[in-house]
């Protein structure tokens, strides 16, 4: 009889420990870090960067969605590269600053907010395409960001918009004409 409950209860000790044992040897997968969202996201020293991706058409123009955040004590000048085709060809760097001050949000790209397109970056919505952040001295990070095509509903309206270019109108110039004279 004994040895029967004690075939029990190392039995029930066994069905325990194997059915519940996985937390001990397996990662929990809320420590995991990732993006909930569409875009990417990455800190860098006291600048956090939030939220970012591309939207495209045509794979040439891209409108920069982005949240930038200072977290630090004093206002930062923060690089945004990337390599960009010239309209001969050519390759080259492309760098927009963004000063950020103590404790500032910076929004790009949404509705209410300023724009930054990126030109000449010869990508297809679908590719990830890579974005330098740096400020300072502060060691820079590349971000792999997604790039859209802005056929989502919650990015209707967001893709670039041309700069508008002044349109050139006629100015007619006024020639004098003779006037009437009263003669006595």
């Amino acid at each position: 009889m004994r040895a029967r409950i004690a075939a029990s209860v190392v039995l029930a000790a066994v069905l325990v420990l194997s059915t519940t044992a996985c937390t001990f040897i397996s990662t929990q997968a809320t420590l995991k870090h990732y993006d909930p969202s569409d875009g990417v996201g990455a800190t860098v020293g006291v600048i956090q960067v939030r939220n970012a991706l591309l939207l495209s058409k045509d794979g040439q123009r891209a409108s920069f969605l982005v949240n930038l955040i200072n977290d630090g004590q004093s206002t930062e000048s923060v690089l945004i590269q990337y390599d960009g085709t010239k309209s001969d060809g050519t390759q080259s760097k492309v760098n927009t600053k963004v000063t950020l001050n103590s404790g500032e949000v910076k929004t790009f790209g949404s509705s209410d907010t300023r724009q930054l397109v990126f030109t000449g970056i010869d990508t297809k919505p679908g590719a990830l395409f890579p974005v330098w952040i740096q400020y300072g001295q502060e060691t820079g990070k590349q971000l792999l960001v997604p790039v859209l095509d802005g056929s989502l509903a919650e990015y209707h309206g967001l893709l670039p918009t041309l700069t508008p270019t002044p349109t050139p109108t006629a100015t007619v110039t006024p020639v004098p004409t003779p006037s009437a004279s009263t003669g006595q």
